[in-house]
This record gives C-alpha cells, sequence and structure tokens, in this order.
C-alpha cells in the first residue's frame, strides 16, 4: 500500500507544494517580516565579537542574573534551607556567598519529563539549558506547574496532549480528515514562510508540529481547527517582556544546537570541534574560540557581512519562532535520512523493501538543498576569517544540538564568564539496549571541554573515562556527585556537577520511564505513571546495598547546593559533618570507585503499562500500512537508537570540508 507512502511525500518532501485548502491569516504568524527597519547599528550594533580573554556575557543577561540575585534568590534560599541547621550550617553566615546554581536537562526524542519536580525544587536559581521541547513549554506557559504543564489546567490551557500523535494526531489514517487538516494547516505555515525567500526545510513541518502540543494555544477543543496561531508569531526573543522576566522570576534559558558547516559531506553527526550555538532570550551565537560571536536575537534572520546589514532596510524580524527555535534544536533529519536505509535494511522481508523504497524517494527528493536540517541566515559572515569554517558562507545549517553526543546541554553551563558553582545534569538519554544513559554525555563534554573549550570555558570535573566504566560503577543507576574536592577550595577549578539519570525504580518496579524510541504518543494513564514514577526516583536518592529510599537524600541536595558557596567566604567554613557524611554517599571518588554491586534489585527492562493501539498492531505498522508512522516512527525511533550506538561504537561517517581551492580540511572526531 503506498498511497499512504505517497501522502507523506507531498507532506514532507516536497515544501514546494501548493496548499489545497484554506490559508487561514493566523497560520501565517509563523512566517518573519523581511524588509524591516535596521537599528542604528553605530548606537546599537547588532553583532558583537570578543576572544576567550575578552569573554562578557550580554549586559541584559549580566544585569538579570544580577538582579534576580540580589532580589529574589535571597527569599528563594531561605525558603528552601530555612536556618540551616538541618544539614549542619547557619544560614545567616552563607547567605552573602550563595552558589551559582544552574540545571541541564538532556534532549531525546521524548519531552524529558523525568526529574521535572527538581525544577521547581531547585532552580529559582540562576540558568536553565534543557530539553527545548519542555524549556520552551515551560517559558511559554508562564512556568505553570508540572501537572497543568502535562495535564492542562481545565481552562486555556490544553496541556501537551500527549496521547495524540505528534504526526498523526488525528489517527491511524493518514487520510483521516483530521489528519488532512492537520498536514494542510503544518505546510500552510511553513509555505508562508517559503514566500518570504528565507530557505525552508522539513525541520519547519517539525517545528510547527512540535507547537501544537508544547505551546499554549492549542486545547484537545480546537487542535483541528484553525480557530487559533497554535503557538505561530510566538517569540524567543519577547520572553523578557512577559512578566515573570519583569518580576524575575524564573532562571534565564538557554537552547543548543549543533551546526553542520555548509559544503559538507557527513552521515549527519558533528564531531566536537564544530561550533555549537546558544540562545538566550537577548542574543544568539557561539563561545567557541574559533567563533567567540553573538547576534541581537530580535534580527536573528538578518544576513549580516562583518556585523552590517545589506543595507538600512534589508533587516529580518519574527525569525525567531519559539517553535523553530525548539525545532532547530530537535532537528534530527541529518542523520536520520543518511542512515535510514542502512537501519532499515535489518528488518528484512517485504516490509523492508517498502520502507527502503520510500526513503529513497524522500532523499532523492531533498538532495538538492539542505532540506534535512534548519536553515538559519548566516549574521556571522565574515567573522573570524582565519578560525571560522562559516565564515563565508551565507546560509547556517543547524541541528539537533546533541548530535555530537552532548546530549545534555552542558557547554553553555561551563562559560567563564558565567561563573557557575554547582550544575544539576538530568540525563533522559537512551544508550544502553534498555534505554537507559550511560554517561556518554558528559564524557563527551568533558572530551570537548578539554580540547576545544579549554581557552574560554571551565573545566569538568573527574569522571570515569568510559561509559563501561560508569556502567560497571552503577553510576548511570543512582544520583552522583562529581568534583566535590578540587585541588583549590578558595578558587574551584570546576564546578560541582549533580550527575541526575533517568533511572530504574529503587524499589525493584517495573520502569515505564524508559519508554521505547518507536512511541511517540502516551495515555493519559501512562503519563500518570510516567510522572509519579520519575518524582518518585528524583526524592528518593541512593541508598548502597538497599531497595529503598535516602530519607536523608532531600538534605543531601542542600548540602550539594550550598557547598561552593561555603568556599568562597573569608575564611572558608568547613564542610559540616552532616554534609561530609553525605559526600562520602553520593561523590565519586576515582581513588576509590563505586561498583554496581551496591545498586540492588533494579529492573531495566520497559514494560508498557498498558497493552496499546501500537502494540496491538506493530506488526502491521512495521509491515507498511501506514506510510506516516513507518517514516517517523522508523526513521526517528529506530534510526536515532542505532544510530547513536553505531557512533559510539566507531561507526562513523567522517566530515571533510569542501574547499573552493578543492583542498580538504579535516576535523577532529573524538577516538
Amino acid at each position: 500500500m503506498f498511497f499512504p507512502f505517497l501522502q507523506v511525500l507531498w507532506l514532507f518532501a516536497s515544501l514546494k507544494a501548493l496548499v489545497r485548502a484554506q490559508r487561514p491569516e493566523l497560520l501565517k504568524l509563523y512566517a518573519p517580516t523581511i524588509g524591516s527597519k535596521c537599528p542604528d547599528i553605530t548606537q546599537n550594533p547588532l553583532l558583537r565579537e570578543f576572544t576567550p580573554g575578552t569573554q562578557a556575557l550580554h549586559p541584559k543577561e549580566s544585569a538579570y542574573i544580577d538582579t534576580r540575585e540580589s532580589t529574589v534568590i535571597p527569599k528563594a534560599w531561605q525558603d528552601w534551607l530555612g536556618t540551616g541547621e538541618q544539614i549542619g550550617y547557619n544560614v545567616s553566615v552563607l547567605s552573602s556567598k550563595f552558589s551559582r546554581i544552574a540545571i541541564a536537562f538532556s534532549g531525546e526524542i521524548d519531552p524529558p519529563i523525568n526529574y521535572l519536580l527538581l525544577l521547581e525544587k531547585t532552580t529559582k536559581r540562576t540558568l536553565a539549558t534543557g530539553g527545548s521541547w519542555f524549556t520552551g513549554s515551560l517559558y511559554f506557559n508562564d512556568f505553570v506547574t508540572i501537572p497543568d504543564l502535562v495535564y492542562g489546567d481545565g481552562k486555556d490551557r490544553g496541556g501537551w496532549l500527549l496521547d495524540l500523535d505528534l504526526f498523526r494526531p488525528g489517527g491511524f489514517d493518514v487520510f483521516d480528515d483530521d489528519n488532512t487538516r492537520f498536514f494542510q494547516s503544518v505546510t500552510t505555515s511553513v509555505l508562508a514562510k517559503a514566500l518570504t525567500g528565507i530557505h525552508t526545510s522539513v525541520t519547519d513541518a517539525w517545528s510547527r508540529m512540535l507547537s501544537y502540543h508544547f505551546f499554549n494555544q492549542t486545547t484537545r477543543a480546537n487542535f483541528f481547527t484553525n480557530d487559533t496561531a497554535h503557538g505561530a508569531g510566538q517569540l524567543w526573543s519577547n520572553l523578557p517582556h512577559s512578566s515573570m522576566f519583569q518580576e524575575y522570576n524564573v532562571p534565564l534559558p538557554l537552547i543548543v544546537f549543533d551546526s553542520r558547516p555548509s559544503g559538507t559531506e557527513t552521515d549527519g553527526w558533528t564531531p566536537l570541534d564544530v561550533p555549537v550555538y546558544e540562545v538566550s532570550p537577548f542574543e544568539m551565537g557561539s563561545w567557541d574560540p574559533n567563533v567567540s560571536a553573538m547576534v541581537n536575537l530580535t534580527y536573528v534572520g538578518t544576513h549580516l557581512s562583518n556585523g552590517k546589514p545589506d543595507n538600512d532596510n534589508a533587516c529580518v524580524t519574527g525569525f525567531d519562532e519559539a517553535g523553530f527555535i525548539i525545532g532547530t534544536s530537535s532537528s534530527l533529519f541529518s542523520v536520520l535520512l543518511n542512515t535510514g536505509q542502512t537501519i532499515l535494511k535489518g528488518w528484512g522481508g517485504r516490509s523492508c523493501a517498502a520502507l527502503e523504497y520510500l526513503v529513497s524517494m524522500l532523499l532523492e527528493s531533498i538532495e538538492m538543498k539542505a532540506d534535512d536540517v534548519a536553515n538559519w541566515p548566516n549574521p556571522f559572515n565574515g567573522v573570524k576569517r582565519d578560525t571560522y569554517i562559516d565564515t563565508n558562507t551565507g546560509r547556517l545549517e543547524l541541528v539537533d544540538g546533541g548530535l555530537n553526543l552532548e546530549n545534555i546541554p552542558l557547554g553553555p553551563l561551563f562559560v567563564n564568564s558565567r561563573n557557575v558553582d554547582f550544575i544539576l545534569a538530568v540525563d533522559g538519554s537512551a544508550d544502553t539496549s534498555h534505554s537507559w544513559p550511560n554517561g556518554t554525555s558528559t564524557i563527551y563534554t568533558n572530551l570537548r571541554l578539554n580540547t576545544v573549550l579549554e581557552s574560554s570555558h571551565q573545566k569538568f570535573p573527574p569522571i570515569p573515562a568510559t561509559s563501561d566504566d560508569f556502567v560497571s560503577m552503577g553510576l548511570n543507576l543512582r544520583p552522583t556527585l562529581f568534583g566535590c574536592d578540587p585541588v583549590s577550595a578558595s578558587n574551584p577549578e570546576y564546578p560541582l556537577v549533580l550527575y541526575l539519570p533517568n533511572a530504574p525504580p529503587l524499589t525493584g518496579a517495573t520502569p515505564v520511564t524508559n519508554s521505547d524510541t518507536f512511541q511517540l504518543s502516551y495515555s493519559s494513564r501512562h503519563t500518570r505513571m510516567f510522572l509519579e514514577q520519575a518524582h518518585a526516583n528524583t526524592i528518593g536518592g541512593f541508598l548502597p546495598n538497599a531497595d529503598s529510599p535516602d530519607p536523608d537524600w532531600p538534605k543531601c541536595l542542600q548540602c550539594a547546593a550550598v557547598d561552593r558557596g561555603r568556599m568562597k567566604l573569608s575564611p572558608i567554613v568547613p564542610r559540616s559533618e552532616f554534609c561530609t557524611t553525605c559526600f562520602k554517599q553520593y561523590c565519586y571518588d576515582p581513588e576509590n570507585p563505586p561498583s554496581v554491586s551496591q545498586v540492588r534489585n533494579r529492573v531495566l527492562k520497559f514494560q508498557d503499562p498498558e497493552e496499546t493501539f501500537f502494540e496491538q498492531h506493530k506488526a502491521a505498522i512495521v509491515g507498511g500500512s501506514v506510510g506516516e508512522a513507518l517514516v517517523f516512527l522508523a526513521l526517528i525511533g529506530a534510526c536515532y537508537g542505532f544510530s547513536r550506538k553505531d557512533k559510539k561504537d566507531g561507526k562513523r561517517g567522517k566530515y571533510t570540508r569542501v574547499a573552493s581551492d578543492d583542498e580538504t580540511r579535516p576535523l577532529m572526531t573524538p577516538e
């Protein structure tokens, strides 16, 4: 049955196709405005450059953090710690030098549901990086509670609607009227952007689909109508105008992109020395020494040359669509469309032949343009001509922020100028055969910090050398503190990092938080069980050789949060007896590493909490009866998980720089 395949090709592989339905104006808000009046760049430069030695935060970021730390943060600490007596400290002594705290959520196929409640408890602090779906959803829903964010509030917030499939929200049949209306609406938005002359790609369609679930204009009642813009027109640069920002009530959000240098040939994965970009509410750019430049986010869609627009009326505004930001940060198509056929060959039979045929058609339709990435006009043209690989290009090709295997977006939090003291690294990666993390992300971040970013970022604290070591020590099954005892207590060479992996229940119960990467929708029951299990895991901590929660874990977390702050005092306040006991239990000691044998009674294999329709009909789906499900469930699910394993096993392609003089420049890849 190839008719569903043709439906998919119509929608995703050929964005040139005309929409046959009406084109509601609200959906066109996704398109940026071109030909806007540019600001006076002599007074308000659109671009700023620096070096690792002259590195500085954007003035508005510095002002936001400073004001937040002097007004909101002290009360947040007071509310959380009380007098501090319970952990052996006097909060009045520590209050002048509290730690600067940040949190990073990994980005996986599924939203980073695990550890969401931790954010409410601990990040009334400074910085947050994400899990772009979760981060975007949280900030564009006014930082509501996690239950209201996920389930909706019964009023104007519809929640994530996780039971509606990302690609087939109308049901199994892609020709269903609801699905057809949804496809047409998505294409309408993308076409509106394309008609401005800005390059679009499959990532734009992906971005619009995500917006229906994670932003605040969609409910179950209006999902298949065009009564609202479904997130179109919501801009990342508008966040500072929200009341939560005006009152300094939220951490500063940062989103991370990897890049594919223009003119390169690749299997989709990015080596560690290729530029990594970040987006804050104020600017977009890269702290990498080879780039060291930032552009005003309001005008990020503008092509600049040496920091100047083509003319005074050549600026672009509205390019920083919130949906496009989270879509770019999760754009995996450069990998999926390069490795999909290899993955599918292993499935065998007639279904394999059908899938290979479909993927080959999809590849043929996009080979002429960069349709497998997110296309951004390059504002850094002419920057760092001796070192910046894309200095001569007109377009940036941006991709998922984890395609260099830094699945936890820790890099921005190690920037020297940010002076972060304590980082919570929440890892929801699906590294193992049972879709649990194994420390790979921290290993690659450590490698990048010690090589590419040595002059611009803090060091990473000591960690195990390999993912096998992480697993053999059981560190992927429990919370672990890295960097507890720096060489210089008065001037630590690295921040304290709390590694919080998605892990099986402490009690030995069957896990539901490591769901199959094929799963792109969740029943209400599964969602509830997911959150309950994640919450129990978050507050449970770890007791060696036990299958019960650590009753002292909440206080041990407080110990970790204040530890770098006490080191800032003169004289340094000694670590309390209670906190010393906590650190002995939770700290990683390279000289005396723990063993997985201390972690008891964990069930690794996922068990679906209910037999879903997908499970009942999985054979039919894989056999080729639903084209959309085949393309996206197969590619985004199976290909992503399998390709990550291939890369870590060393089975990866190489980047080559296609230069005008036919010379090639090999780029560094980790061994």
